[in-house]
């Protein structure tokens, strides 16, 4: 089966194969409306295969890398789930795992993942900046030379920004860089940092990261057997084990995280993410969890 490429064929348009002067075709297509179109541009996830695309949707538009999906007949704006093997570091086949559409299957939406980096970025800032002020600068308070007399410009105090040693002037000091962004969007950025990786196909699901030895050896040769990974991150449901902690702290290009602790910013830095069962169970959970007002 062929699975349409969906956001590419969300924007594509039936003007571009008709004759903008021609009268209406066969299909029914209204090409003189543009409100027509701007009404069926949602989201598709249509499984096309060669015999019933009649030749109606370009070539490139296709994939040709077999999918499975579910049985199930998603209605117009909805999301189809998607179905991925399911493995472990040894590369067993452990059957399949269904992703929930609407957290593994959404639209890409830049802004929203530029406002989310942003807001974590500016929330773990330290911000312990400090300059001190005339009042806390060292030195003495006693005017340094006559008021008038000497010839030189009139000076209060040695501690003046002007000099040496002095104090700054509406210098940093300690405060919060962090601002508010609303929980919605928060969750709707790590949806889409999801999606897109499994999108591309650097999403792997494994059986559990349970691994047999602490041996860092042993995580640098399944590295290198995926030659598409460059940098991992490996999330686990509940706490880190202790060996796979042991395995990877000392490789700068593998990062392990709880699914608590899963983010947009972590996702964004590796370019595979490998979770295992639980994980993406409980990550879910989290996404259909009513927002507290």
């Amino acid at each position: 089966m062929l699975r349409v490429a969906v956001r590419r064929l969300s924007s594509y348009s039936w003007r571009s194969v008709t004759h903008p002067h021609s009268p209406p075709s066969s299909l029914g297509v209204r090409s003189t409306s543009g409100s027509y179109f701007l009404g069926c541009r949602r989201l598709s996830t249509s499984v096309l295969t060669p015999e019933s695309s009649d030749g109606l949707f370009p070539s490139h538009l296709l994939s040709t890398k077999q999918v499975i999906t579910p049985e199930c007949n998603p209605g117009p704006g909805l999301y189809q789930d998607l179905v991925i093997p399911v493995t472990n570091f040894h590369y067993e086949d452990k059957g399949f795992m269904v992703l929930a559409g609407d957290v593994f299957d959404v639209p890409i939406r830049k802004d929203i993942v530029h406002r989310v980096v942003k807001w974590q970025l500016a929330k773990r800032q330290q911000g312990t900046h400090s300059t001190k002020t005339i009042s806390e600068v060292s030195g003495t308070g006693k005017k340094p030379w006559a008021q008038k007399g000497t010839g030189r410009a009139r000076h209060g105090t040695l501690r003046g920004p002007q000099f040496r040693g002095g104090a700054t002037m509406h210098g940093p000091k300690p405060r919060s860089h962090a601002f508010k962004l609303n929980k919605k969007v928060r969750r709707l950025g790590l949806k889409i940092a999801l999606s897109a990786r499994a999108a591309e196909g650097k999403l792997m699901v494994f059986e559990d990261l349970e691994i047999p030895t602490h041996k860092t050896k042993n995580m640098v040769n399944y590295v290198e057997q995926n030659e598409n990974a460059k940098k991992l991150l490996l999330v686990d449901g509940g706490p880190i084990n202790e060996k796979l902690k042991l395995a990877t702290q000392n490789l700068h290009y593998v990062n392990v995280l709880p699914s608590i602790g899963l983010n947009v910013y972590s996702i964004l830095l590796h370019d595979t993410l490998v979770m295992s069962r639980d994980a993406i169970n409980r990550i879910v959970e989290r996404m259909h969890t009513p927002i507290n007002r």
